[in-house]
């Protein structure tokens, strides 16, 4: 007769606990292949349980396959293989701790603190209590209507861009736009980066099998020459505000692209990175603005206007790649949450955001100017030349040292400074990168600059 002490269950249910040892029993060996069962009652009596509990453990383990029935006969153990010994697990890498830098002017920032919480908590208190039914219904696969309208409004209103909502694609953050235009332009599209450039643009786009061409950069942007000799059917650029060099590429170069793409037959990506943030002038009319043959997908996200961890962003297809977006990828499910979708519309279409952009240009204004006056008054002002464009939020530092990229990110880490060079965010090493910081400056407060020139005075030195 079965025994198994039931004190020793813990917090287990009876039955899943008395099902654990008999399964165990049978795995062992201990119970053999068409052994008999003892009759549910039998076994209720035995260990002082109820039928009930006792029925429940041998229907999992005839559902498991562990045990079979036969009519009027009862229970029997089903022939299972006997499991060796489990190997000792192996040693899993311990998680890289995070290093806490004394001055970080790599990593690229934003100041959270000036975000409305108030006002976003308010509106999501507004969703909750409001939307009922709608936030528990599928997402349309093109993100929910009225945030694509929202966003459309937004592009009219600010922008200039004339666009349908139903053009525009929203997605969880760049990353993943960048992986579903790897696909909708498919396996024979050539893809031309910018180099310099952001290198996970590179990165995403060869794991996904795309043949990436780094095209260099003249002073107004993309060459040209370059792009044409490369082979490449779709150019990804960032024509507003280049990051990491801050570029801003002038009307002729952006006719030239457009003429590009018309007689290759291809696209431009128009990657509109943190173009909000310009202080100085109008905003600079999109690529897309100017584009009359369909050439141009813009996008954008709200990681830089509203927060790193707001993973919304969002594509405008022209109406040809549109058709083919809903014919070959219109089974992708939206990956952004339906609540996040309708706050950020309400955001959007109430005004909320553009005061919030207002207000953050004008913050980000003072800091750029404070920064930049704590370097042209700092020890080793006489041994930098900073080149900025009066928008974004980084700016160049050209450093007069005899010292390499590589001895002077160490001396820095050394100090507990993290830095960031341009020659790291090239794919082809040239020497004209060499001893040029790439300074993202948002994260950096008023307060904190004595310390930051301090600390950069010993690692220059």
């Amino acid at each position: 007769m079965l025994t198994y002490s039931m004190e020793e269950r813990g917090g287990l249910p009876l039955y899943e606990y008395l099902y654990r040892c008999i399964r165990g029993d049978i795995l062992s060996g201990t119970l053999a292949a068409g052994e008999r069962l003892p009759s549910k009652r039998r076994l209720a009596e035995h260990l002082q349980l109820s039928v009930i509990t006792v029925e429940g453990a041998y229907q999992q383990l005839e559902a498991e396959g562990y045990v079979y029935t036969q009519p009027k006969r009862g229970f029997f153990v089903a022939p299972v293989e006997r499991l060796a010994a489990p190997p000792a697990p192996e040693p899993l890498p311990p998680q890289p701790e995070k290093r806490v830098w004394r001055l970080d002017l790599k990593s690229n920032q934003v100041d959270v603190t000036c975000f409305p919480v108030s006002t976003w908590a308010r509106l999501t208190r507004q969703v909750l209590s409001e939307g009922g039914e709608a936030l528990l219904r599928p997402v349309p696969h093109q993100g929910l209507d009225a945030l694509r309208q929202a966003i459309a409004d937004d592009l009219r209103d600010y922008k200039g861009m004339a666009v349908s909502p139903e053009q525009i694609i929203v997605g969880a953050g760049a990353e993943y736009l960048y992986l579903l235009l790897a696909q909708l332009l498919g396996p024979e599209a050539v893809f031309a980066v910018e180099d310099p450039g952001y290198p996970k643009i590179r990165q995403v786009y060869g794991k996904c099998g795309a043949v990436c061409r780094p095209v260099p950069l003249d002073h107004r942007g993309m060459d040209i020459a370059a792009l044409t000799a490369s082979g490449a059917s779709v150019a990804h650029l960032s024509p507003s505000h280049h990051y990491p060099t801050g570029l801003v590429t002038p009307i002729g170069r952006r006719q030239e692209l457009l003429r590009w793409a018309r007689q290759r037959d291809g696209f431009i990506i128009e990657d509109d990175y943190d173009s909000e943030f310009r202080f100085s002038g109008r905003p600079i009319p999109t690529l897309q603005s100017i584009d009359r043959e369909g050439r141009v997908i813009y996008m954008n996200t709200f990681s830089q206007t509203i927060s790193p961890s707001m993973r919304v962003g969002f594509m405008v297809l022209p109406p040809r790649l549109l058709e083919r977006y809903r014919r070959e990828l219109d089974f992708y499910a939206c990956t952004v949450p339906a609540l996040e979708q309708h706050v950020l519309a309400r955001f959007l279409d109430q005004g909320y955001y553009e005061q919030h952009l207002s207000r953050m240009r004008k913050e980000y204004r003072l800091r750029r100017g404070r920064v930049l006056e704590a370097f042209r008054a700092s020890p080793f002002a006489k041994r930098v030349t900073i080149a900025e464009q009066g928008a974004g939020l980084h700016f160049l530092l050209r450093l007069k040292t005899p010292l390499s990229d590589e001895d002077l990110r160490l001396r820095a880490e050394e100090h507990g400074v993290r830095l960031g060079f341009l020659s790291e965010y090239a794919a082809v090493p040239d020497p004209a990168h060499a001893h040029t910081l790439v300074v993202n400056y948002a994260g950096l407060d008023a307060e904190k600059l004595p310390e930051a020139m301090a600390l950069l005075s010993e690692v220059f030195a």
